[in-house]
């Protein structure tokens, strides 16, 4: 496990327009925690884990791990990133080698993709895309876990499986983890600490400390009562593009 520290992170973009993204962010997370970070479209969500991954760099401010070492990532993306000439299994085992096989066919399995082992990404649907880059992130067994709407397109029922699976997961192993989702109630039922993107300002706004779930329902008075709090303190902003609009792998399941 492992924790990190911003401060002052700030970042700027000229192109198209200018405009400010991130303004700012001071933001710790401990070695453990699993932290949801929630805001509409364009607050900046996605820019900001791109740059706690190394992928892209503030104008000001710093990212700091409070480690030796920067930690083993695992991570999925909005777009799963498999590489097309390769099969779903051999995708999974370009992050560990071949000794890893009956791990990954465990995860492929636990991600409800068994029997899909030797199929192309081209032939799964979006929706199976990014469970398999889920199963991917979760192989390598990371100490920091970033995860950019990794449930979206899915329907309901195979929805609601995932998150009880990272659920689990989390429970098992306490990965320190960063989930960015438009979703209230998933990130009510999963997280340890929610916090809130300003839609204009580029800053944090709001952090919400939950109890940890064990495992937690949505009907709980604790969780029921968070998010009140973050239904108010959203309510002004624009509605979220349905999840196929935002998707660019629009096939579900």
């Amino acid at each position: 496990m492992t924790g990190l520290v911003l401060r002052g992170v700030t970042r700027d973009f000229s192109e198209p327009t200018d405009r400010h993204v991130l303004r700012g962010i001071d933001l710790a997370i401990a070695p453990g925690e699993f932290v949801s970070l929630v805001g509409p479209s364009g607050s900046g969500k996605t820019t900001l884990l791109r740059i706690i991954a190394g992928l892209d760099t503030p104008d000001a401010g710093s990212v700091t791990w409070q480690a030796e070492r920067r930690p083993r990532f695992g991570a999925v993306f909005q777009e799963p990133r498999l590489v097309p000439w390769l099969s779903i299994l051999d995708n999974l085992l370009l992050v560990t080698g071949p000794d890893w096989r009956e791990r990954a066919r465990a995860l492929l399995n636990a991600v409800e993709l068994a029997g899909n082992e030797d199929a192309l990404p081209g032939q799964l649907s979006g929706g199976m895309q990014r469970r398999a880059a889920l199963a991917r992130a979760l192989l390598v067994e990371p100490e920091f876990l970033m995860l950019d709407e990794p449930l979206i397109s899915l329907d309901s029922a195979l929805a609601e499986r995932m998150r009880q699976l990272l659920n689990n997961y989390w429970r098992e192993r306490r990965t320190t983890t960063l989930l960015v989702t438009h979703n209230l109630a998933e990130a009510a039922e999963l997280s340890t600490r929610i916090l809130i993107l300003s839609p204009s300002e580029g800053r944090l706004t709001a952090d919400c400390a939950l109890p940890p779930p064990d495992p937690r329902l949505r009907n709980d008075r604790a969780v029921s009562a968070v998010l009140e709090d973050l239904r108010r303190m959203t309510q002004a902003w624009p509605r979220p593009d349905p999840p196929e609009a935002r998707d660019p792998l629009s096939r579900a399941s």
